[in-house]
């Protein structure tokens, strides 16, 4: 049976940036991308900067962050999609081995703290810890080598299709996140799932 690797933001819970961040800042979303600092927000998931760096290098210009407010935005945004829940209950039940394969901070604790994720899955490939982001080949590579497995041993399941394509140039099959019925579906035919 195959290990899922599967990405969080936007596959299993809602990524408050592109709807709730934006309404934080009375911003609509591309006057944020056009006020942001261009590598912060990477450097932050890559694990080479901390908060308080985030809060100072967050705006291109320089301007003051409000770190706690934006902190309770996001964690106040949290919350699984639509029917992946439920989907997880029954992955778990039939024993396949999870783990999230993810490009986000140490702010995955925040989502931890409010889902309680570890109920289903391992947190065991973040990008603040390996200290590589997807669609990287090491991010995939590292992946399975550090579970001791082959890519091929191992499925990716990610919205963003640059991603899908990345794994599967290395030999891991990838499904592409769209909705939970779809991707039950793709589990099925797997036979990851009845």
């Amino acid at each position: 049976m195959a290990i899922l690797l599967l990405d969080v933001l936007d596959t299993l819970v809602h990524d408050p940036f592109f709807r709730e961040v934006p309404e934080f800042f009375a911003m609509d979303l591309d006057t944020l991308l056009a006020s942001k600092d261009r590598h912060a927000w990477t450097d932050f998931e890559l694990g080479r900067i901390g908060e308080t760096e985030l809060a100072e290098r967050y705006f291109a210009d320089r301007r003051p962050l409000d770190l706690a407010g934006l902190r309770a935005c996001m964690v106040a945004s949290y919350r699984f999609l639509p029917g992946i829940e439920p989907l997880l209950v029954e992955l778990r039940e039939r024993g396949v081995e999870m783990h999230a394969l993810s490009n986000y901070p140490i702010w995955w604790r925040m989502i931890e703290d409010r889902l309680g994720l570890t109920r289903y899955l391992a947190w065991s490939f973040v990008s603040c810890e390996t200290g590589v982001r997807k669609p990287d080949p090491q991010a995939f590579a590292g992946a399975a080598a550090r579970l001791g497995r082959r890519a091929s041993d191992c499925l990716l399941v990610d919205d963003r299709p640059d991603n899908c394509r990345a794994a599967e140039q290395i030999g891991m099959p990838a499904l592409r996140f769209v909705d939970a019925d779809t991707l039950r579906v793709g589990l099925r035919q797997r036979g990851l799932l009845a």
